[in-house]
């Protein structure tokens, strides 16, 4: 989270940080975000708080960008089906099939 946090901040944008646990759609309309993005976590978007809810609810009016948990909970939210791969692989280039 708070790479993105930082690299955003080096792009001059203004950032805050809510847990998707502590922070509620109400709460997020009230902050009139220009922007939003659901960062990575340790669980599944099943587990992800608030996020799918808020893909849900802001996904036509507010571009949301979603980084590693952040983009399952998006294809979540629209319908797609969240597994755990059968092995894990990070830096390596390989096909995806849809």
């Amino acid at each position: 989270t708070y790479n993105l946090v930082q690299y955003l901040g080096e792009l001059g944008c203004e950032v805050a940080v809510h847990r998707n646990d502590q922070i509620t759609l109400h709460q997020i309309e009230a902050l009139a975000p220009s922007h939003i993005v659901i960062s990575p976590g340790p669980c599944t978007p099943n587990e992800a708080g608030v996020s799918v809810p808020v893909i849900h609810r802001f996904a036509t009016e507010i571009p949301i960008l979603g980084v590693c948990l952040g983009h399952q909970s998006i294809g979540q939210a629209f319908g797609a089906h969240v597994v755990h791969a059968k092995r894990l692989m990070h830096g390596k280039t390989s096909n995806v099939y849809h």
